[in-house]
């Protein structure tokens, strides 16, 4: 025996079907992205993950090397020492051998370089943030963003503000990795051991860090603040300060025209 099903059922059923085929990209208009408002807001996108991302993957090595001078022992011991992000180079502890009757120690590197470093990486990570929400509303929600006044007054302000905290960012970095590659010279690793300043042992420099993504890190941060000020403009010709005030003449014409 069969049961027929309500038709409201089964238009339910469609609809819910319906919505499980539908595009979620539908409603965004591509060729925004063409425009200098659209095309620069991807590339802030796109930057700040290259900021963001080369600062907080970043990890080096400083290595020196150590023999003693005593002829029981001419063994060449290498010291290496890892580091990276957020760079808190006090925390990095190595060994230092021993020569004759030295006992072995427990060293560290010098320096707290956090501060700069995490202000970076979380200056790209908000931008990244609102860049992609800034996106969604100009592709997705464009007449809305132009019907509101308020809303590319908004973007004006939020752009100045992230324009000025990328050149605070890029700069504070840029000072803090070249404190970093001093801290972490190979010759620097020698001077701070105390058996390096005696006459038991011989000290010499390793290999240095490579600091090529650091230093990439320091150069998308100010193509940001440069990409970031350039928009400031397109955002500012979308508002209603940029406009100009229509005519007595114009808005008497607009009202004879409703008139009629």
């Amino acid at each position: 025996m069969s049961t027929a099903v309500p038709s409201s059922t089964m238009d339910r059923l469609g609809g819910l079907a319906g919505l499980g085929k539908k595009n979620p990209f539908a409603g965004l208009r591509w060729r925004r992205l063409e425009e200098p408002l659209g095309f620069i807001k991807l590339l802030e996108w796109l930057f700040a993950i290259f900021a963001f991302g080369s600062c907080g993957s970043y990890s080096g090595e400083t290595a020196a090397t150590v023999m003693c001078k005593s002829e029981a022992d001419t063994e060449i011991k290498l010291i290496s020492v890892p580091f990276g992000y957020p760079f808190r180079l006090y925390r990095q502890r190595y060994e230092m051998p021993a020569c004759d009757d030295m006992e072995r120690r427990i060293l560290h590197l010098t320096g707290d370089f956090s501060a700069p470093a995490e202000f970076f990486v979380t200056m790209g990570v908000f931008a990244f943030l609102y860049a992609m929400f800034a996106l969604v509303i100009y592709l997705r929600f464009h007449e809305e963003y132009t019907k509101i006044r308020r809303l590319p007054i908004v973007d004006l302000c939020v752009t100045g503000a992230f324009t000025f905290l990328w050149l605070v960012a890029a700069s504070a970095w840029g000072k803090g990795l070249m404190d970093v590659k001093v801290a972490t010279q190979p010759s620097s690793l020698v001077s701070s051991m105390p058996l390096c300043q005696m006459e038991k042992a011989t000290c010499n420099a390793g290999s240095s860090p490579y600091f090529a993504l650091a230093n990439i890190s320091v150069l998308f941060g100010f193509l940001n603040f440069i990409i970031w000020a350039a928009n400031i403009w397109f955002v500012f010709k979308e508002t209603t300060w940029s406009k100009k005030p229509a005519s007595k003449e114009e808005s008497a014409e607009r009202g004879e025209v409703e008139d009629h």
